[in-house]
């Protein structure tokens, strides 16, 4: 199984009425996460948030592909 590209945000057991409503919660809090840190913390956030989630995505194909994906266009 590859990378998801595919608009796959939800909230176990929330219905949404519409498609982007879960991608537009998770912008709000990743904004709220960063609400009063300075560059030099926010940045050590958003580290520690890619490692979490890599922990438990923890295939590393899959994090591999999503690595050069992120990277296109940098």
């Amino acid at each position: 199984m590859g990378l998801k590209l595919n608009l796959n945000l939800k909230e176990p057991g929330r219905r949404y009425v519409r498609a982007y409503t879960p991608g537009d919660d998770f912008y709000e809090s990743l904004i709220e996460m960063h609400r009063d840190l300075n560059d030099e913390q926010s940045s050590q956030v958003n580290a520690r948030l890619i490692l979490l989630l890599a922990n438990h995505i923890g295939d590393l194909s899959i994090l591999r592909e999503a690595m050069v994906i992120a990277r296109e266009g940098a």
